[in-house]
């Protein structure tokens, strides 16, 4: 008991003796390289979740910066509130600073500077990297500077590494059966267009439904969702999901067919519209077939069957599809543009403002303990540099995933869209601060192996895996690098 006392004793006489003036230049700093972070994740990072929109040529630069700008700040003030806490307290163990907050402050100013200037080199050489590994890497870089080992949460640092692997991987799987159950249900049927417009409200009902649990499940505590019953949280998704199918049936069907039959022209010679429109199939066939006489065919071996359902299974790298179905695909992969910029807002926007949170709350509290909620006007500071970084540098970047690493299709890229953006939701409601990065790029991998004639630009994705690797060690040294400068300064 006596020891409890005294340990108390301490801490409050440290508090005491912690004046707010000495550290205010730390604050000043931090809040401007939390600025500096925030447009390099801007340039960097949500170019990732646009640039697939516009490396098929379905927005412009210009509107996919404006649609970012609106979705990216929706995601992280509805849904990214459960990350930010990892990221604040999970990785090191913050009660190792409770006798000294002052030096736990500092750090905050060490991982911003150390994140801000890896995003930014990473940027200049095209590189597509992680906030979430910089972050990761700069927390224990300065960590080690402090303390040495004691104290990195090595458990919780081996599920976010274990979570880099499994998302590209499980984005990719995703994606990919997305993608072939759009190629079995419109792409390779008689008329796509027709199976498309069938499909629609489908396709919009799971993206908003989907949407709408994301934000309602244990949801923000700033706007009460956290309150409302599971019965609650059920009605609102279905509701909403309704919603969106209705819209997607009344509303969006009758523009699309509209748009695609102004913009059609009839193709010559007269056999190819005929095929293009599922008629005169029947003749063809009966025309083919009294051609010629098929062959007594071989009774097929096992690995011979196997080889078919698989030939029949996966798409037809040879086709190229029509011009009406690509716009059709357009329009969806627009709104699934949005979903992307949703979840990357919901994971990554909340990483950035991680340290500049954590940074806050000892200033104003004076303790390490951070139990407070993150303020929204942090959430929203991180939300305009972001924009801000995205406006000016962001062209750097998109063109490397969306348009240098494989050919896309609005078909495609919105499979490879709507499988990143579900599992970026799914690990930020979990509270796992995975890379929505790793989660594009994996997308953009499988999907373009098992759908692309020209497949997969291997070196530059070689390159690519060589940016994330180095990622976490250099934003680490660094970060190490900036702490030992604050410690011979101000410690």
């Amino acid at each position: 008991m006596d020891t409890t006392t005294a340990l108390l004793s301490d801490i409050t006489t440290t508090v005491a003796n912690f004046d707010q003036s000495s550290v205010l230049w730390a604050l000043i700093v931090g809040i401007i390289l939390a600025f500096l972070l925030g447009a390099g994740m801007g340039a960097n990072d949500v170019s990732n979740a646009f640039g697939t929109s516009v490396g098929s040529g379905v927005v412009t630069i210009i509107q996919a910066y404006i649609m970012a700008s609106i979705f990216e700040t929706l995601g992280s003030v509805l849904v990214g509130w459960s990350v930010i806490d990892t990221m604040r307290k999970g990785v090191v163990d913050t009660s190792q600073y409770a006798d000294d907050p002052k030096e736990l402050l500092l750090g905050q100013v060490a991982i911003l500077g150390g994140c801000a200037a890896w995003l930014m080199i990473a940027t200049v050489f095209h590189m597509p990297v992680s906030t979430t590994h910089s972050l990761v890497g700069a927390t224990i870089g300065f960590s080690v500077v402090l303390r040495g080992f004691n104290g990195i949460q090595w458990m919780v640092i081996v599920k976010i590494v274990a979570s880099w692997f499994i998302s590209p991987i499980l984005s990719g799987i995703i994606s990919s059966i997305l993608y072939i159950i759009v190629d079995h249900t419109v792409l390779r049927t008689a008329n796509p267009v027709k199976s498309g417009l069938r499909i629609l409200p489908v396709f919009y009902f799971v993206c908003l439904a989907f949407n709408a649990l994301m934000i309602f499940w244990d949801g923000s505590k700033l706007l009460k969702f956290d309150q409302i019953p599971a019965w609650g949280i059920v009605i609102i998704v279905i509701g909403v999901g309704l919603l969106a199918a209705a819209f997607a049936h009344f509303v969006l069907k009758p523009r699309i067919r509209a748009k695609i039959q102004d913009s059609e022209v009839p193709p010559t010679p007269p056999i190819f519209s005929d095929i293009e429109s599922g008629r005169g199939t029947t003749e063809l066939k009966e025309f083919a077939e009294g051609e010629t006489q098929p062959l007594p065919r071989k009774p097929e071996s096992e690995p011979g069957k196997i080889r078919q359902f698989f030939m029949w299974l996966m798409p037809d790298r040879s086709r190229v599809d029509s011009r009406s179905t690509t716009q059709l695909f357009s329009t969806i992969q627009v709104f699934t543009a949005c979903f992307a910029g949703f979840a990357h807002g919901a994971n990554d926007v909340s990483n950035a403002v991680a340290p500049l949170a954590a940074l806050i709350s000892i200033y104003r509290y004076k303790s390490t303990e951070q139990k407070e909620s993150v303020p929204i006007y942090v959430l929203l500071y991180g939300v305009l540099a972001i924009c801000v970084g995205l406006w000016c540098l962001g062209h750097r970047v998109i063109k490397t995933v969306g348009q240098k690493m494989s050919e896309i299709n609005p078909a495609s890229g919105f499979t490879i869209e709507f499988g990143a953006a579900m599992t970026a939701l799914l690990a930020s409601k979990i509270g796992l601060p995975i890379s929505t990065t790793h989660c594009l790029v994996g997308s953009v991998v499988a999907v373009g192996s098992i759908r692309s004639g020209e497949g997969i630009k291997w070196s530059i994705f070689r390159n690519i895996v060589i940016s994330w690797v180095v990622t976490l060690p250099v934003a680490g040294l660094i970060s190490a690098g900036i702490m030992l400068l604050i410690k011979w300064i101000a410690l």
